[in-house]
């Protein structure tokens, strides 16, 4: 038997651990008679360190950050938790995912019940990373709402990288936009959350979690690393 640690990165705002907890419900039914157990590795407990320790002495484990992209957390955090126990073994973040810009789509068009307008303009709002990985994790998700939307489509960062959020939102009014919608790419409301809604977009999605697609993204990160073993 191999157990799912479900790692997110925590977060001391209610809404965002309802989120989050839901999103673990849903893959636990995506998953059904597999033993999924929730981690984190900053501000909540129970830590992941102390979650492998507790798992890997009765079974093998694999970690799916609850993340959308490559940095720190996944790079750093995981990494050496999972290093230190050989039953256990990490699966990719959940952001390339083709479901994952699917979710965002879906958030877009139900903050935009009218339907598009001419001058609109997209500004995908990540969390940020000096991880040049998460940047291309991030380029991947804009591509694909590229293809999938009528307006053009740029990106702005909450932290670690530009530019900064509010500065793609004047970018785009200075290139003509008429409504700039900022499309949300964080997991459940929190402080990058917060930061998202208060970037002067004049439509702001919300967050991504909870959602059936992104548990189906957990399940698969979860089976093909099983299947690679």
């Amino acid at each position: 038997m191999t157990a799912l640690i479900a790692c997110s990165h925590g977060t001391n705002d209610e809404e965002g651990r309802i989120a989050i907890r839901a999103l673990v419900e849903q893959a636990r039914a995506a998953l059904p008679g597999t033993q999924i157990a929730q981690a984190f590795v900053d501000v909540e407990s129970p830590d992941l360190v102390d979650v492998l320790k507790d798992v890997t002495a009765k079974q093998g484990a694999v970690v799916v950050p609850l993340l959308l992209s490559t940095g720190y957390h996944t790079n750093v955090d995981i990494t050496r938790a999972v290093a230190a126990h050989h039953r256990a073994s990490q699966a990719p973040p959940l952001g390339t995912h083709p479901l994952v810009a699917e979710v965002v789509l879906d958030r877009l068009l139900a903050a935009l019940p009218e339907g598009w307008r001419r001058g609109d303009h997209v500004v995908l709002a990540a969390a940020g990373s000096s991880n040049p990985a998460a940047v291309a994790d991030v380029e991947v998700v804009a591509d694909r709402l590229r293809q999938a939307v009528p307006v053009p489509v740029t990106i702005g960062y909450a932290s670690a990288n530009t530019p900064r959020i509010a500065e793609a939102v004047t970018a785009a009014r200075g290139n003509g936009a008429e409504r700039v919608i900022v499309a949300s790419y964080v997991l459940a409301p929190g402080y990058f959350a917060g930061l998202v809604r208060q970037a002067g977009g004049d439509v702001v999605s919300l967050p991504l979690a909870p959602d059936e697609r992104l548990a189906a993204v957990i399940a698969d990160r979860f089976t093909t690393v099983l299947r690679s073993r």
